[in-house]
């Protein structure tokens, strides 16, 4: 069964996202999500020039032997804009092999663990009774895990508020430059301690909750707000510092027992094997989509099931339904999956492009038993849709430097 054509398509409704279509000598097609926020194009030319040309005419079954081909077969590996296009394919060959099969993917990856996947909503506040109030409208709705993000007094804007932007998919926008943002460690120290105590005192332990801080902090800082935090009972931290220098985690580690999440921003196994077999994290949140598709996802979580460590995938509005699907069949096949990051299936313009039979129910998603992946992609539609040059914001401290956005 050879592949007889590859497309790849970048679209824009609301935000840009490059969708790849396998397609085999027999019409059968399949799905991959290749989406690099900021560098679209850079991943679409990626694929247009050095990825399809070497595919044509080989066995859509053979998904090791083409993943392999595509990481090994390089001199240059690893790297967000080589994964993403790895990851496109790789999704989309698994799609065709359960297309094929007859049979949904998660039951290509042994079947189900669970009847559901467990998800964490986004609680985010102008300040900390206005997150608070969007806490409780996440439990109204059925969420038993809620990350609170809130505004921190006397900057301008912080990360995960939307301020005067109805949703995620309106602040990205398009912007001629990447918008800077200030940040100071001292302000938000003051802050996020008196938001979980409140938390608490409202909500009980009713709910899981989450916190990001999104890589702001050096790791002694991390350390000591992990430690502030204890007593809260969170379900993790995410991000709490940039581990770029793994080593950076034993420090946070050894001084506080907070759980803590990583790894968005992964690539590879090699990005995160020392975390991991060194138990320097609890939850590692690698995205199918930029860490090698479902078969690189595969190898992450198994290699980490061996230290205790569970998976908690990457649920950002830039991935789109693709990946989320991917996630979705990972996550129910999945025996060391901890929970998934949710921001909603999308905004109305993507809702009409991509379709899927994914639903939400008591803050779980519940997956059909469509044949592949389960999400169609509409050309016609994605092509009212043109792609729209924009950034991720820059982070500076408040005397300028440059900092971890």
């Amino acid at each position: 069964m050879n592949i007889q054509d590859i497309k790849v398509f970048v679209c824009s409704p609301g935000r840009n996202f490059v969708t790849v279509k396998v397609i085999t000598e027999d019409g059968t097609y399949g799905l991959g999500d290749a989406t690099v926020n900021g560098r679209e194009l850079a991943v679409a030319t990626y694929l247009e020039e050095h990825v399809v040309p070497c595919l044509i005419g080989r066995d859509a079954h053979s998904i090791e032997d083409i993943w392999q081909y595509l990481y090994q077969g390089v001199y240059w590996r690893r790297g967000p804009i080589t994964m993403a296009a790895i990851a496109a394919i790789d999704m989309a060959l698994w799609d065709i092999k359960g297309k094929v099969s007859g049979l949904p993917v998660y039951q290509l990856l042994g079947g189900k663990c669970r009847t559901g996947v467990n998800l964490y909503a986004h609680a985010n506040g102008e300040n900390i009774d206005d997150t608070l109030d969007k806490v409780q409208e996440c439990i109204d709705q059925g969420f038993k895990a809620v990350r609170l993000q809130s505004a921190i007094p006397g900057l301008s804007e912080t990360y995960g508020v939307l301020g005067d932007k109805k949703d995620y998919f309106e602040l990205q926008g398009n912007r001629p430059l990447p918008p800077e943002q200030e940040w100071s460690t001292a302000k938000y120290f003051k802050l996020i301690p008196e938001l979980f105590k409140k938390a608490r005192e409202r909500f009980g332990n009713q709910v899981h909750f989450l916190h990001d801080v999104h890589s702001r902090l050096t790791p002694i800082e991390s350390a000591k707000l992990g430690k502030m935090l204890e007593k809260y009972n969170l379900l993790f931290l995410e991000d709490a510092s940039i581990a770029e220098n793994q080593e950076n985690y034993k420090l946070i580690r050894h001084h506080t027992t907070t759980p803590l999440a990583l790894g968005e921003t992964y690539n590879t196994i090699w990005d995160c094997k020392d975390l991991l077999q060194n138990q320097l994290i609890d939850y590692i949140r690698v995205a199918a989509t930029h860490a090698g598709g479902i078969t690189g996802v595969k190898k992450i979580s198994d290699f980490a099931a061996v230290y205790n460590v569970r998976t908690a995938p990457h649920g950002a509005p830039d991935l789109s339904p693709i990946c989320f699907a991917a996630h979705m069949h990972l996550n129910i096949s999945t025996h060391n999956f901890g929970i998934q990051e949710f921001v909603g299936f999308g905004n109305e313009e993507s809702k009409t492009i991509f379709k899927h039979g994914m639903t939400l129910e008591n803050g779980m998603v519940l997956i059909d038993d469509a044949p592949g992946l389960g999400v169609d992609f509409d050309e016609t539609k994605a092509s009212e849709f043109p792609y729209k040059r924009s950034y991720l914001p820059v982070s500076r401290l408040e005397d300028g430097t440059l900092w971890h956005w």
